[in-house]
């Protein structure tokens, strides 16, 4: 059985709520992992794990996606003329942790090619993205990066992961 929050005085939805109940609402809605990545100032990859992709345009082919303000990662990905977003693989659990991780070398082991502006695209990925990083926009505690793809590829023979309720899924045939 669901239920709603709402005012006792008006039978309206609540307008204050407690954040980790909204975040717990926002995972009913299953979504992809990707890896989203790039060079920093130094020609250093860097990367991170993202669910917050999506696309915008076909003419022109615009995909956009979101980080914290918080991340340490923020200005080198602001700065950056190209980023890859990596739809990752059913198998690919450990990449999606890998990138989520605070470990210092992310891409230690992982395999991948220099994409355009020298964007890392990982192996085996279901798709890949290679975007110009041309718009950003601040969204609350985010800053949402729309890009124009300048080129892609994909693997249909590589089922998607996906991320539902705080655990990672799979598609059942």
């Amino acid at each position: 059985m669901s239920s709603f929050a709402t005012s006792p005085a008006t039978g309206q939805p609540q307008t204050s709520f407690d954040s980790r109940e909204f975040r717990n609402a926002l995972g009913s809605f299953a979504t992809g992992v990707a890896v989203v990545t790039a060079l920093d100032s130094n020609g250093n990859p860097l990367g991170l794990t993202i669910n917050s992709f999506n696309s915008v345009s076909l003419e022109p082919p615009l995909v956009l996606w979101s980080l914290a303000c918080s991340s340490p990662n923020l200005d080198a990905f602001v700065a950056s003329s190209h980023y890859a977003i990596n739809i990752l693989a059913a198998d690919q659990e450990n990449l999606s942790n890998q990138f989520a991780s605070r470990l210092p070398d992310k891409f230690k082991g992982i395999r991948w090619n220099a994409g355009l502006g020298g964007a890392p695209v990982l192996a085996s990925a279901c798709a890949s993205f290679e975007v110009r990083n041309s718009v950003r926009h601040t969204g609350g505690d985010h800053l949402i990066f729309v890009g124009e793809v300048e080129r892609f590829g994909r693997d249909d023979a590589r089922a998607p992961l996906l991320y539902y309720r705080g655990h990672y899924c799979q598609l059942k045939d």
